[in-house]
């Protein structure tokens, strides 16, 4: 279950914009500590800014492959794994990575999100 990287795309609430966190299966993503991060309160992303802002249907979001570039926050717990998977465009494909190409091709910032 931990080595589950699920994306999930939260709603930065003054500024609108989507903001991706990579989280551990096994874990709950805290929306005030990242928000900290962030100086703006998340909230989380109604299915039409999730389909808008990633090209994908919550529950298969992939961790890359949008049509822009988003803020991307990576679950600590998802690096201390030799591999991890992560979703692949639909709720039933999922593709294997480490967790340093996770960060490498997501430009993602490792952070604690629980």
């Amino acid at each position: 279950m931990g080595q589950i990287a699920k994306s999930l795309v939260f709603r930065a609430q003054t500024s609108g914009r989507p903001i991706l966190v990579i989280a551990s299966g096994a874990n709950r993503v805290n929306e005030w500590r990242v928000g900290v991060l962030l100086k703006e309160v998340l909230e989380k992303a109604e299915a039409a800014l999730v389909r808008q802002a990633t090209g994908f249907a919550i529950g298969g979001v992939p961790p890359v492959g949008h049509p822009q570039p988003l803020p991307t926050y990576i679950d600590q717990d998802l690096m201390q794994y030799p591999h991890i998977w992560a979703a692949a465009g639909t709720p039933s494909a999922v593709f294997q990575l480490t967790p340093t190409d996770l960060v490498r091709i997501t430009s993602g910032t490792v952070v604690k999100v629980t």
